[in-house]
C-alpha cells in the first residue's frame, strides 16, 4: 500500500476569537457556556469527550466515552470498571480529557485525579437509561474478546429471556467516575494557527483558579 499523504490537507479557523476578557474567572461556567453553544451550532454528539488514561508505568490508551454531568466537584462518566480503562484507572487513577466542537473551533482539555462515584449514583443512572442499553452492559464484560458477533447476540437474548419485563440489574462492576480538575485549557482556532489558548490552574492556598494566556 503506498503512502497516504494529508499533508496539505487543511482548513482555516474562523468562527471566533477568545479573549481574556470573554472568559469566566470559573472554568465549570466557561464550559458550559461552550457545551451549549457547541449544541445549538448542530453538534448532534457535543458531550462525547476523549478520556486518555495509562498504565501504571505509563503506556497509554484513549477512547471517547460522553460526559453524563458536571459541576464544581468534577466531570462524571459511567462505564464497566472491568474494561481497559477502568483497569488502567484502578491502578493508576490519574486521567485527561478532551472536547473538540468543529462546529465552534473550540478544544477544552481538562487534567486530574479520578475517583469512583458513589455506588448509589451509579444505581439510579443505571436504572434511568433505556432498556436496550441496560441489557447490553449486562452481556457484556468490556473489553474482554469474543468469538463472534453472534455469541455476543446470544448473551444478549439470553439477557432478555433471564428479564423480561426489563427490571435489569446493574452488575456491580459498572460504576460511576469522577474527574476532579486540576487544570483546564481552552483554545479558540485562530487563521493562520495563531490560536487563542488560556490555562486555568488552581492555586493551592487559596483555591481560586488561576489563568493565563498561553502561545499557540
Amino acid at each position: 500500500m503506498s503512502e497516504i499523504d494529508h499533508r496539505a490537507t487543511r482548513r482555516e479557523y474562523v468562527y471566533g476569537t477568545l479573549n481574556r476578557e470573554d472568559l469566566s474567572a470559573n472554568p465549570v461556567e466557561q464550559l458550559a457556556r461552550w457545551l451549549k453553544e457547541a449544541e445549538s451550532r448542530g453538534n448532534f454528539d457535543a458531550t462525547a469527550m476523549c478520556l486518555s488514561t495509562a498504565t501504571a508505568d505509563g503506556r497509554p490508551s484513549a477512547r471517547f466515552v460522553l460526559l453524563k454531568h458536571f459541576d464544581e466537584q468534577g466531570i462524571c462518566w459511567y462505564s464497566d470498571s472491568r474494561s481497559r480503562k477502568g483497569q488502567e484507572l484502578a491502578e493508576n487513577p490519574y486521567a485527561a480529557l478532551t472536547f473538540y466542537w468543529p462546529e465552534t473551533d473550540r478544544q477544552v482539555r481538562v487534567v486530574g485525579a479520578v475517583k469512583l462515584l458513589p455506588a448509589q449514583d451509579a444505581e439510579a443512572y443505571f436504572n434511568q437509561r433505556p432498556i436496550g442499553s441496560r441489557i447490553a452492559a449486562a452481556a457484556s464484560h468490556q473489553s474482554m474478546p469474543i468469538a463472534n458477533r453472534k455469541e455476543l447476540e446470544r448473551r444478549v437474548e439470553a439477557i432478555k429471556a433471564r428479564y423480561p419485563e426489563g427490571n435489569v440489574p446493574r452488575n456491580p462492576a459498572w460504576l460511576g467516575y469522577r474527574l476532579v480538575p486540576e487544570e483546564w485549557e481552552f483554545w479558540q482556532g485562530r487563521e493562520n494557527r495563531l490560536h487563542d489558548r488560556f490555562l486555568y490552574l488552581r492555586e493551592i492556598e487559596t483555591g481560586e483558579w488561576q489563568i493565563k494566556r498561553l502561545m499557540p
